[in-house]
């Protein structure tokens, strides 16, 4: 039996609605596996590896977002740079997506619990600050390449980047919400075995898949391939321009140009390519075998889970890895030990500060932020 003939689509019967749509159940295929292919053995692999992992990431992550929103709320008193207006709106989004992990990890441990509406919009914010923080990523390395490369130009029209950044962050949480709307028409509690619900994506395939497929491939273009293209492209530009450059600061700046693009691929690549993978088997069903299926379903939930450490390497990596954020990190440490009291001398002390050799500004052209 062909698989358009079937009525509906269902994801991942052991998993739930998310970003990826990675785990798919046996709908996705040939109806006549329905039966034959267990999927038991799947579930429980994702009811023991992804709730202990979720929360680790959970943790980790919100600790080094708050951290970042408390510099910019404490030890600074305003965004002095485009940059620091694309790492706060980065920290909240990460945050945001962070905070959607314990209902999945409730998900997969006892199956979704929780009302309709909460799964909609879960999954909805789930997906929003997912493409916020991937066009925010990539809104940096324009700014990197910017300061660095266009060095004069970047400081006449400093007021006018401060201005154009607002305007662009404002156009990045609407494109993301804009990107996030298939969450809240097609994400539903499903029944999918007895005394078992999950919060899944439904589709009606009704159309051949056509939607289904479309959503992926805006999942990938708009999540993995114009970002990372964007990224390689202005810091391939950045890195010849510090190669010129007589500089001790050359040789550290260029070890974070490579950290943030080795990590940016390592942990969306695998993940994107096995979206790749599920968009070819929801236009055309070809893998019918049922142990290969179980193993994708697997590779599936370990490739996401990869992916979404990233929102815990992203302070590292565009924050607390550069002098000026070491140095607000320690004033913040200082008056937390010395009291609430203290907040408004961590402000008088960042006014007073000079701006480092290492710093992130308009007029300097380096990459540490």
């Amino acid at each position: 039996m062909d698989i358009s003939t079937t009525s509906e689509y269902e994801s991942g019967a052991f998993n739930f609605t998310d970003f990826t749509n990675l785990i798919t159940d046996t709908d996705d295929y040939e109806p006549e596996l329905d039966g034959l292919c267990s999927k038991e053995l799947v579930r429980q692999f994702s009811k023991n590896f992804e709730p202990p992992l979720y929360w680790i990431i959970f943790v980790v992550g919100a600790l080094g977002n708050l951290l970042v929103i408390c510099i910019f709320t404490t030890v600074r008193n305003r965004l002095k740079t485009m940059t620091d207006v694309y790492l706060l709106n980065l920290a909240v989004a990460d945050l945001i997506f962070l905070g959607t992990l314990p209902f999945w990890a409730t998900n997969a441990a006892q199956g979704w619990v929780f009302h309709q509406v909460i799964c909609k919009g879960v999954s909805a914010a789930y997906k929003i600050n997912f493409f916020a923080s991937m066009l925010l990523l990539t809104c940096i390395s324009v700014d990197r390449y910017i300061a660095i490369v266009h060095v004069t130009e970047a400081h006449n029209y400093k007021n006018k980047r401060m201005l154009h950044s607002k305007i662009t962050c404002a156009f990045v949480w609407l494109a993301s919400c804009i990107l996030a709307l298939p969450e809240f028409i097609f994400a539903k509690v499903k029944n999918i075995e007895p005394q078992h619900n999950s919060c899944v994506m439904v589709y009606s395939i009704m159309d051949n898949n056509r939607t289904k497929v479309l959503v992926l491939a805006l999942q990938i273009c708009v999540g993995f391939l114009v970002p990372f293209m964007v990224i390689v492209l202005c810091y391939s530009v950045i890195i010849r321009k510090l190669m010129q450059a007589r500089s001790f600061e050359k040789h550290k700046a260029l070890r974070v140009i490579i950290a943030v693009v080795a990590v940016f691929v390592f942990s969306q690549l695998p993940l994107n390519g096995y979206l790749i993978i599920e968009a070819g088997q929801a236009n055309n069903a070809t893998i019918t075998d049922c142990e290969v299926m179980q193993r994708l379903d697997m590779v599936g939930q370990i490739v996401k889970s990869l992916a979404y450490t990233h929102c815990c390497l992203n302070p590292i990596l565009y924050v607390f890895i550069g002098v000026r954020f070491q140095k607000d990190l320690l004033s913040l440490l200082q008056c937390m030990s010395c009291g609430l009291g203290s907040v408004e001398n961590c402000k008088l002390q960042d006014t007073n500060k000079k701006p480092s050799v290492m710093s992130d500004t308009d007029t300097t052209p380096v990459f540490s932020l």
